[in-house]
């Protein structure tokens, strides 16, 4: 389903912007779309960190085979020695139980985000072992669909931004989140853009 701001989002960006005009056109028609439960999203984002796309995926299908059902009850259930065996590490181990036990014990309550501004999410996951800054906006991005984050330690997105507006050229943060500015209050559509224009393949998480 299209987010109900993407329209108008992908329209005001357009305006003024000649390079994100020509983004918007080429890929129109395409959005962002919000995939899996909150859980389960942040499970596969654990799984997949610091492995190729093609291990990470091999592996999530053993973790589905051995959990049945990946709910944080069946997580916590099996706890750390039921997951042996399922391809992960035991420090990713111990990080999927951590995820587990905050949803089972209300510390991270998917029910009461829609009240809460991205900051308070971002810190909310992050208190969780082996989510970072990073894993909290791509799950605010591709999970909650918010439309105005703005992740600056994304690789992909620096690069895009340096080809893009500053001939190649490698910029500091600093400039990197003054130059954003101009995207808001839809910087997450910028980025899901930008993303685009270095690989026209949508990324889930």
């Amino acid at each position: 389903m299209i987010p109900d701001y993407w329209i108008l989002a992908s329209t005001e960006l357009s305006a003024g912007d000649p390079h994100m005009a020509e983004l918007v056109q080429r890929y129109q028609g395409a959005s962002l779309a919000s995939r899996g439960d909150p859980f389960c999203t942040l499970a596969r984002s654990i799984v997949g960190q610091q492995i190729s796309v093609k291990a990470a995926d091999a592996v999530w299908t053993r973790f589905v085979a051995q959990l049945g059902e990946v709910t944080p009850a069946r997580v916590g259930e099996l706890g750390e020695s039921g997951l042996a065996g399922c391809g992960l590490s035991k420090r990713k181990i111990e990080y999927v139980n951590d995820l587990a036990q905050h949803f089972l014990c209300g510390q991270l309550d998917p029910a009461v985000w829609a009240s809460l501004d991205d900051d308070a999410i971002i810190a909310e996951l992050s208190a969780v072992r082996g989510i970072g800054r990073w894993t909290a906006e791509m799950f605010l991005i591709f999970n909650l669909m918010r439309p105005d984050v703005f992740p600056l330690d994304d690789i992909g997105l620096q690069r895009a931004v340096f080809v893009r507006y500053f001939q190649g050229e490698k910029q500091p943060r600093r400039v990197l989140a003054e130059f954003g500015e101009r995207w808001r209050p839809w910087r997450s559509v910028a980025t899901w853009y930008l993303w685009r224009s270095l690989d026209p393949v949508p990324v889930e998480y």
